[in-house]
């Protein structure tokens, strides 16, 4: 049996926003694809690159950020180590932990991604004024709810 949902504009405005934010997504999706497979990454290598591009993190945060097992974490890690673009050390705050942060490779590597990305996204952000552009980011930053890694 079929559950009966509600009609109405409320629902079809929802529907209309779902819709644009699954296009944008796959619009998106596409250009991070591209730009990965360009330079013989995973998407998962990317959003590694993308998180410690302004930060260094422990093994277990970095996997917890991608919502990896530690074990998987560390294949990742040591395969982009092996690639020069990945350092791992013991963490200033406890010798225990082992802290992972870009090379300086990786860092040129992560620069690079990141203007090709924005060259990429920039026809569909630049369909928008400045003031819509801070107006968009806003939104979407509430919506993620400030965790947009």
């Amino acid at each position: 049996m079929e559950e009966s949902r509600p009609a109405g504009p409320a629902v079809e405005v929802q529907d209309e926003l779902i819709d644009a934010l699954v296009q944008a997504s796959f619009m998106t999706m596409a250009v991070l694809s591209k730009v990965a497979a360009e330079h013989d990454l995973s998407l998962t290598q990317l959003r590694v690159f993308a998180i410690l591009r302004d930060r260094r993190l422990r093994m277990a945060g970095l996997a917890e950020y991608l919502g990896l097992e530690k074990s998987t974490m560390t294949g990742l890690v040591d395969r982009a180590e092996k690639r020069g673009l990945l350092e791992r050390a013991p963490s200033p705050a406890d010798r225990r932990a082992v802290d992972v942060f870009l090379s300086a490779a990786g860092i040129d590597l992560t620069e690079r991604l990141y203007a090709e990305i924005l060259r990429a996204l920039s026809p569909m952000t630049s369909a928008l004024s400045p003031t819509e552009q801070r107006r968009l980011q806003t939104l979407i930053e509430r919506m993620l709810g400030g965790s947009a890694a």
